[in-house]
């Protein structure tokens, strides 16, 4: 779930609640439209690679549907303030999904949460583990060796047969990280932060071909329109798009039916206008 910031002071106001399969659909939405004569579309297995990106947080979909509430802030958890066993849980679901669709989706889709808590492959300083509270390290940690075996495993499986060999050669493998993190985290550009309060911020890492990574940059021009530079879509203009709901934060002793809640509020949708520059 993730819960959108609201403007300063406006904490008992409305947030709008995002699923994290309506955050899917914005990363699809990117997916789809990336390539163009300057940033290369995604190496090959490139469709299993897009199912990847399209579901690489499918393991929430039963806590979106039915969310505990967080009692500091009387509203569903947001991403980054769920509580370990909720991320342990949902992590590896995820992972198992698309490694049942296809082994090269599980693999995409466990470097993904494996980069989360170890800085990205060294591709970004925040490490996540490193702030993880100590009673619950080990379990993380084990999770993530599970996880690092499970790579290992499928690159094995994969490398062994000439017709999947180059889908695990390290430049096309990590190509294909590199631009689901960059899908990922301009997705949650958008769904984490009401528009006002959005400034320019750069992407690190995205991949321009095999060999040559650049920095995009992101800057609100005003009236929902975003300037990116260089700007990696295949259309000189496009329109994407969220869904979610308004909730306020619950008050009282009595604990609401958030399954109730989440399927009856009207789902709305915010709209955000890319273009070059």
């Amino acid at each position: 779930m993730i819960v959108q910031s609201v403007p300063e002071g406006a904490a008992s106001e409305p947030h709008f609640v995002i699923k994290l399969q309506e955050h899917l659909v914005l990363v699809g939405q990117f997916a789809e439209a990336y390539g163009n004569d300057e940033f290369e579309l995604a190496s090959e297995p490139r469709e299993k690679f897009y199912f990847a990106a399209r579901w690489h947080d499918k393991g929430w979909h039963k806590i979106d549907d039915n969310p505990p509430l967080d009692p500091g802030t009387n509203l569903p958890y947001n991403l980054v303030e769920s509580p370990i066993q909720m991320l342990l849980d949902t992590g590896p679901r995820s992972i198992d999904f698309n490694e049942e669709h296809d082994p090269y989706c599980g693999l995409i889709d466990s470097m993904h949460i494996w980069g989360l808590y170890s800085g990205r492959y060294g591709m970004s300083e925040m490490v996540l583990i490193d702030n993880i509270p100590s009673e619950h390290k080990p379990a993380v940690q084990a999770m993530l060796d599970h996880e690092k075996a499970r790579q290992e495993r499928i690159k094995a499986d994969l490398a062994a047969s000439p017709d999947t060999v180059l889908w695990v050669e390290e430049k096309n493998l990590f190509r294909n990280y590199k631009m689901l993190q960059f899908f990922d985290t301009l997705a949650l550009y958008f769904n984490c932060t009401h528009e006002a309060g959005r400034g320019e911020n750069r992407f690190t890492h995205v991949p321009l071909d095999l060999e040559r990574d650049t920095e995009v940059t992101i800057k609100p021009l005003g009236n929902g329109e975003y300037g990116l530079s260089p700007y990696p879509f295949r259309t000189d203009r496009m329109e994407v798009s969220f869904e979610g709901r308004y909730l306020e934060p619950f008050a009282g002793d009595t604990v609401p039916d958030m399954a109730q809640i989440m399927r009856t509020t009207p789902v709305e949708r915010q709209t955000a206008r890319l273009l070059a520059g």
